[in-house]
């Protein structure tokens, strides 16, 4: 059964606060009526549920505006990559490689910025260090597959730009760069599709993604790459294959080995 309209519009504002896109105040409702194709009343419902979660407040006269999270707590949710999956790269990284040499890319933008928040948490840099963010969308024969963003410290990007990450897989990049990975962290969950994201996977708005976040670690574990991606589920899948281990009562399975196909 479909969710109804304003639950997609509350799903994908909610995803957009947790971002930060809205720091300085979310659009108007006509802007949002006309973003997501429906009435004000499915706009006004979607915001009710926003601001009785505490996400957002409303006061007239000065609009809607975010409820920002406490600082400690921007901490918390970077880190809880500490507890995902975490993969040794042996397998795994060959196949990224396999994956980016195999599909087309399309840059849309790379900038040298000041890490956000979150970022400079992820890759364990002081607030406002120097960060490369790319945004690049992978294509299949059949389509646009993926959309990639990644921020990579300054200090090991400087050698590759928009002309090199259109040609090579970042990960090549970093290893040219004299990176020596080592490990990664991922998690794997799902999002809808928001216009922009619509516009650049082919999807409607409100379609469900794959979203994965890969913290890449060198082998002296500092990181030096934190990505977010946003999958076509219907052109990609993620495989692992688990063995258990220990007695019949335990019942823990490890991974074996992990593969992203795309079709």
């Amino acid at each position: 059964m479909p969710l109804p309209k304003y639950h997609q519009v509350y799903l994908v504002l909610r995803e957009q606060l947790r971002e930060g896109r809205f720091d300085a105040g979310l659009p108007g409702e006509i802007a949002l009526m006309g973003q997501f194709g429906v009435a004000r009343v499915t706009v006004r419902r979607a915001l009710s549920q926003l601001a009785q979660e505490g996400l957002i407040s409303r006061e007239p006269g000065r609009g809607t505006r975010p409820v920002h999270a406490r600082a400690n707590e921007v901490q918390m949710q970077a880190s809880t990559m500490a507890t995902g999956q975490q993969a040794r790269l042996t397998g795994l990284l060959e196949n990224l490689v396999t994956m980016g040499l195999r599909t087309k890319v399309k840059v849309l933008s790379v900038e040298r910025m000041r890490a956000p928040v979150d970022v400079a948490a992820a890759l364990q840099l002081q607030a406002g260090t120097a960060v490369q963010k790319a945004e690049r969308v992978r294509s299949t024969p059949e389509g646009p597959l993926s959309h990639i963003t990644t921020w990579v410290p300054d200090a090991i990007s400087s050698g590759f730009g928009k002309r090199e990450l259109a040609q090579k897989p970042i990960l090549v990049l970093l290893e040219e760069s004299g990176v020596k990975v080592g490990r990664a962290e991922q998690t794997i969950s799902a999002r809808l599709a928001d216009v922009g994201m619509a516009q650049h996977l082919d999807v409607s708005v409100g379609s469900a993604l794959l979203a994965v976040r890969r913290l890449i670690y060198d082998e002296d574990d500092r990181p030096v790459q934190w990505l977010h991606g946003l999958y076509r589920p219907d052109r990609y899948e993620y495989q692992m294959q688990l063995s258990r281990v220990g007695s019949i009562d335990a019942k823990v399975w490890v991974s074996q080995e992990l593969s992203a196909n795309f079709h």
